[in-house]
């Protein structure tokens, strides 16, 4: 497989084996990826919360949906087997089977700060970095409410949650906040949009609740 990524010319950027791949992964085959490395149920429905998120930020800011869904679905595929090499893993998994550059380049630049020193740099990377640790605070605000569902959920009600960092407390809300910062949004506007592509998958991700 040799080197999956190494310098570039600059010294900063990467490049990999895969740079110039024309395989374009479809959702189909990024679910059965997923599942292939990913039995645990809460993994598999937080890769959905994100998919359904990245697949409304792109419909917002113009991009293709399924390509950012697709990287949303594989963005923790290594995390049940691998937890301690999480991204490294990633990138060796991803590689292998084929996947373009782009594609594994976001996939480790969610870990930037925490287990990957890749820098987001595309829209498509900053938003994966932002609303990957924020579904996690959506989806545990709405188990909290007497509906259990996103479908009544309001960025007021995750802000009010956001204060108590008791609750919760596994998220890393400088994280939000940066991914916010990165996207030029403010958090508000972040977490109702987030809630938006949550509740596209509300029933996958078992937060339909009674409503």
């Amino acid at each position: 497989m040799g080197e999956p990524f190494k310098p570039g010319e600059d010294g900063n950027s990467y490049i990999c084996a895969n740079q110039n791949s024309s395989f374009i992964p479809s959702r189909d085959e990024a679910m059965e990826l997923l599942k292939r490395y990913n039995t645990s149920e809460s993994l598999i429905r937080h890769a959905l919360a994100v998919e359904g998120a990245m697949g409304h930020f792109a419909d917002r800011f113009g991009n293709p949906r399924e390509k950012w869904q697709v990287v949303g679905l594989v963005h923790d595929i290594d995390y049940e087997l691998y937890p301690d090499q999480h991204c490294s893993k990633s990138r060796e998994i991803l590689e292998a089977h084929g996947w373009p550059w782009e594609y594994i380049r976001a996939v480790i630049s969610h870990g930037w700060g925490i287990c990957s020193d890749v820098e987001p740099e595309s829209i498509l990377e900053k938003t994966l970095y932002a609303v990957d640790e924020l579904t996690g605070l959506i989806a545990s605000t709405a188990l909290m409410r007497p509906s259990v569902s996103v479908l009544d959920l309001t960025a007021k009600s995750v802000n009010k949650k956001w204060k108590d960092r008791r609750f919760a407390a596994g998220v890393d809300r400088t994280v939000i906040e940066k991914g916010a910062q990165m996207m030029g949004i403010d958090r508000t506007e972040l977490i109702t949009e987030t809630i938006m592509g949550m509740r596209s998958v509300a029933e996958a991700i078992g937060l339909k609740g009674t409503l």
